[in-house]
């Protein structure tokens, strides 16, 4: 990663006017473009939630190296000093997150990281010369105190705190154009560089196509990367060749061993020269006009640089949907009623399918990882982490570890979901660590990124449902096979409440090899919109077998074929299936790799 790090360095030098942005009022200091953040790590996340990336200090109960940086002071005086910061477990206890700031090296009187819900805390007042100040963010507790910015004010008065009145003060803080400046063209925009949009831009490259592949994260893989950890399943149809350049060993869930594959992934993308690769940029916005989607616009995580991403056509791969959601695109969230597609399953009724629909889906997942020293640690129990954990022991995290709730959005409660994961694991390991043959267990990995299963489902010209897994429809356009069984998740706790709430169960239907048909891959309103990947075209039920890695990169690989169609015959998605469906098939058969 030491790479990596030079890079985001040299971005940041590069792009200095962008994180400063000085007005009358004061100077505004966006944490997440901190020049050397230490121990702290960028979290974009939650960007269309709360704002901002932000800096936050995950050092797993130890704190973290602090984050520094400079600012320029053009008009010397008394600056009244505040931090959009929040307590991230608000309750009868020292909030976990606490952080000190320093200004040229003095620190300022009040400790950050006590208010609820994000907003500006007040850290003290500092009396700056002219010339370059020096800022640090001081960690107090290594358990995820989170900084969005800073702000250096003349007055008394924080500026907005959340909401349509912060973002445009920011936006007038940096004297940002409502457009972004700068504007690329390409054959085809994917957004998302999980394995579904890795192999959709391998697919459409190998083709010819010019293709821009925006990524939010430094490295590519999504659920499969070594920031998150998770192996691939599934079967490889008829794309063997492309997705054995991006999939996983079946090493366990969580295992450090997700590194070796993401050296292998991201050299392999990286080495088609028709692929632009954007990492660490998160699109913020798609703008369809007469159902079409002109423009892609994103934004550098760290520097707060834009683009603005021109194509005829793009492919959402984001998981979320969000490309489909910003351009219009009809979607769902939910489990449907079983009556809608006809989805039952006696034997587990409601936790299969329910008879009233609802908000619940299968949940988001944060693995982690232990190890046992040569001399015994301590690993006090924090009550905050007692509230969700109880009476839980664990020394190690899997798949399992899950949580989703009905009055919990898996998109916009997103933080308040990776927050709840985090107590339950430190909760856990502090009750494990109490019994004396655990005395030796160490914390040595825990995700802060979420690893998520299901949330916005994008409607394309066939919804996919469990009755097309049960009677094996064979369909005319079938460009993605499985054989997985049907995996379904619920919380343990809905059958009893004795169990904690963030551990899930799977429900197997073990079927045949069934078929996705290509009609699932594209948008039914949107005209120029593919869609690959967990927020492809299906029910709540019908994502569950093809959900896995392996299954949403035929997807992926199936897209960026008709991709190239699309742009050769000069046609939109939907005309493939209905004039070009057998030369999509014999281009995705001449692709297949005999092996020697």
């Amino acid at each position: 990663m030491k790479n990596v790090y030079q890079y985001w360095i040299f971005a940041l030098l590069l792009c200095s006017s962008v994180f400063q942005s000085t007005a009358q009022e004061g100077i505004l200091l966006e944490a997440e473009s901190f020049l050397y953040p230490g121990g702290w790590v960028v979290d974009p996340q939650f960007v269309q939630q709360m704002g901002s990336p932000y800096l936050m200090a995950h050092g797993m109960g130890q704190p973290v190296d602090p984050a520094r940086t400079e600012v320029e002071i053009e008009q010397p005086g008394t600056y009244h000093v505040w931090a959009r910061t929040k307590d991230w477990a608000p309750g009868n206890w020292a909030p976990p997150g606490q952080f000190l700031l320093k200004v040229n090296g003095e620190v300022l009187p009040d400790t950050l990281g006590r208010n609820p819900g994000w907003g500006w805390a007040y850290a003290g007042k500092a009396k700056l010369q002219a010339g370059t100040a020096n800022l640090e963010l001081v960690d107090l507790t290594g358990f995820n105190g989170r900084c969005d910015a800073i702000f250096l004010s003349r007055g008394e008065v924080p500026p907005p705190g959340y909401g349509k009145k912060l973002a445009e003060w920011r936006r007038q803080m940096h004297q940002e154009p409502l457009a972004p400046e700068r504007e690329k063209s390409y054959d085809l925009v994917v957004t998302g560089g999980g394995i579904a949009g890795c192999a959709a831009a391998i697919g459409a490259a190998e083709q010819g196509l010019k293709v821009a592949l925006i990524h939010d994260r430094p490295v590519l893989g999504g659920n499969a990367s070594s920031e998150i950890r998770v192996h691939t399943l599934g079967i490889y149809g008829k794309f063997e060749r492309i997705l054995r350049l991006l999939d996983t060993e079946h090493y366990p869930n969580g295992s450090a061993e997700a590194k070796k594959d993401q050296e292998k992934r991201d050299k392999n993308v990286k080495a088609y020269k028709n692929i632009d690769l954007f990492l660490n940029w998160r699109a913020y916005d798609a703008v369809s006009e007469d159902s079409t989607i002109q423009y892609v616009d994103a934004r550098h995580t760290a520097t707060n640089e834009r683009k603005r991403f021109r194509a005829p056509l793009f492919v959402d791969a984001t998981g979320d949907g969000w490309i489909g959601y910003w351009a219009g695109a009809e979607y769902s969230y939910g489990r449907e009623s079983v009556h809608k597609y006809g989805e039952e399953w006696d034997e587990w009724g409601e936790l299969w399918s329910p008879e009233e629909a609802d908000n619940f889906v299968m949940g988001s997942s944060i693995l982690w990882q232990t190890h046992q020293g040569e001399e015994a640690t301590d690993f006090p129990q924090q009550p905050w982490a007692v509230a969700v954990a109880r009476e839980h022991k664990a020394t190690a995290g899997e798949w399992y570890w899950e949580f989703s709730r009905n009055d919990l959005h898996q998109i916009e409660d997103g933080e308040e979901i990776r927050d709840h994961l985090l107590k339950a694991i430190y909760g856990s390991f502090a009750n494990a660590k109490a019994l004396p043959e655990n005395s030796h267990y160490q914390l040595t990995w825990v995700s802060y990124l979420l690893g998520k299963r299901e949330s916005r489902r994008l409607l394309g010209d066939h919804i996919f449902t469990f009755q097309d897994v049960v009677n094996n429809t064979p369909f005319p356009d079938s460009v993605v096979m499985e054989d997985r069984a049907v995996d379904v998740h619920y919380q343990r706790n809905l059958r009893d409440e004795e169990k904690p709430d963030f551990l899930s169960e799977a429900l197997f239907y073990r079927t045949d090899r069934y078929y996705i048909p290509y009609r699932s891959l594209y948008s039914r309103n949107i005209d120029n919109l593919f869609m690959a990947g967990r927020c492809f075209s299906c029910s709540h039920i019908g994502l569950g077998g093809p959900r896995v890695m392996r299954t949403t990169g035929q997807m992926g690989a199936a897209v960026g074929h008709a991709a190239a169609l699309c742009i050769k015959h000069e046609v939109k998605p939907r005309a493939i299936y209905t004039d070009h469906l057998q030369e999509l098939w014999d281009l995705i058969e001449s692709q297949q790799w005999t092996r020697p």
